[in-house]
């Protein structure tokens, strides 16, 4: 077992996600992951309102003039006040429109990753693309680089797709196609020993499916992702209006996907040449539910991708996928 010491010199994963913050460490020879949400809640600020908190030891900082409580203590809060939490980051990136997006994104990382030692590296998700579009990727890029350069590490992006190829194919020698299907956006990556070829990302994603079913139900987009992870299942359509309105939006997402990926495929020139089969892994909180997997393997036999796959799997653990292969990156 390491020491203290030496475990705190080591590199870190981060897996920077409109959902959820991830860091990844290394704890002798595991993996070790911590999580927040990457989303707050805002409350008029009152002495007595910011003692209450702190006496709870809720998360929570005052900022021009408002209590903003961060990571999982936003949700908590904000179903005490039948409320939706707000996000400070949209489709991937910090959000313009959200005049707290970097301060709590900068306290979220701060309470997961901590002030570095000396030299010590980070390797961060950042997204891929849309369509070529750099659509402010470079601004977040740099935003996140300079919160955790301040907190003294080495900090160096890596996209989210390649993040999933790292952490999920070392067997296949890091060639295949690592899938991340997120909150903000789905982002894919078709590498070749480790060396990416093809990267991408498509809007549609978790959030398109919560508030698209909010919207045809009536009900909160926080609501759909909560009902989402509490046991949905991607079986078609069985009678319960949340249900089937899930699944109508999931089947647009993936299949949104697999058209993306086929059209991107098919259009890069100079194709590497690929003698044998890849294999394929989805990761990230989207692809979680059961029945997911199967509907992918549907959507590929009715959209012929130009290369073989070997497999197509789900990761074992979506939620820490990318972090985890963010840290393999940092260790190679």
């Amino acid at each position: 077992m390491a020491s203290p010491e030496e475990v705190n010199t080591q590199p870190i994963g981060l897996d920077v996600g409109t959902s959820r913050i991830v860091v990844a460490r290394m704890a002798g020879k595991k993996y070790e992951y911590e999580a927040q949400l990457n989303a707050f809640f805002a409350l008029p600020h009152s002495r007595l309102t910011e003692s209450l908190l702190q006496r709870e030891n809720v998360f929570h900082e005052v900022i021009r003039g408002e209590i903003v409580v961060s990571g999982n203590d936003a949700e908590r809060l904000a179903e005490v006040f039948h409320a939706e939490t707000r996000r400070p980051m949209k489709e991937g990136i910090l959000n313009a429109q959200e005049p707290h997006a970097v301060d709590v994104v900068r306290r979220v990382i701060t309470k997961l990753v901590g002030k570095a030692a000396e030299g010590q590296k980070v390797i961060f998700s950042v997204p891929a693309p849309t369509s070529g579009n750099d659509g402010g990727i470079r601004h977040h890029q740099e935003s996140i680089r300079q919160i955790l350069t301040e907190l003294g590490y080495e900090a160096i992006p890596i996209e989210e797709g390649l993040a999933v190829v790292f952490g999920e194919l070392s067997a296949a020698n890091f060639s295949g196609i690592g899938i991340s299907c997120g909150s903000g956006l789905c982002n894919v990556c078709l590498a070749v020993l480790s060396v990416p070829v093809i990267s991408f990302s498509v809007s549609r994603a978790g959030d398109f499916i919560d508030s698209q079913a909010a919207l045809v139900t009536g009900d909160m987009a926080t609501h759909m992702r909560v009902q989402k992870e509490q046991g949905f299942r991607l079986h078609g359509m069985n009678g319960d209006r949340v249900n089937n309105a899930l699944a109508v939006y999931y089947d647009d997402v993936i299949e949104n996907l697999v058209k993306s990926l086929k059209e991107s495929i098919s259009s890069t020139q100079k194709l590497p040449r690929m003698t044998q089969a890849i294999p394929l892994v989805l990761a990230g909180g989207t692809a979680m539910p059961e029945g997911f997997q199967e509907r992918f393997k549907t959507a590929l036999l009715a959209h012929e991708l130009p290369i073989k796959l070997s497999e197509v799997r789900v990761s074992s653990e979506p939620l820490n996928s990318t972090a985890r292969g963010a840290l393999m990156a940092a260790l190679c």
